[in-house]
């Protein structure tokens, strides 16, 4: 599976950005994709995820309310809205791809973009 993020920038706490992932290889219905983010000294955190096959979602409790990942099987393209964003917000994103159930098994993940840089001050 190769994943190829886009999207991020900089933007005013409070604004939106919506980060794309297109996939290309062998992503079925019964694979999961996510979000994560990795903020300058921290580790790599889990932040949204969507199972392909049925819609099902799953959200750090951090981003609840204001994230919101979606999925266009059509295009193989999973997205991930951010509204009311933050300082704290600020990080590489990274898009992943993990086969089988468990959405938010975030150490599942084992296909991964290269990563798209978000900046809010």
């Amino acid at each position: 599976v190769q994943l190829v993020e886009s999207g991020g920038g900089s933007v005013q706490a409070g604004g939106s950005l919506r980060l794309s992932c297109a996939a290309s290889g062998y992503t079925y219905r019964t694979y999961c994709m996510g979000w994560f983010r990795q903020a300058p000294g921290k580790e790599r955190e889990g932040v949204a995820a969507i199972y392909l096959g049925g819609g099902v979602t799953y959200y750090r409790d951090s981003v609840k309310g204001r994230f919101t990942i979606s999925r266009d099987n059509a295009k193989n393209t999973v997205y991930l809205q951010m509204d009311a964003l933050k300082p704290e917000d600020t990080a590489v994103y990274y898009c992943a791809a993990k086969e089988g159930y468990g959405c938010n098994r975030w150490s599942a993940y084992n296909s991964w973009g290269q990563g798209t840089q978000v900046t809010v001050s």
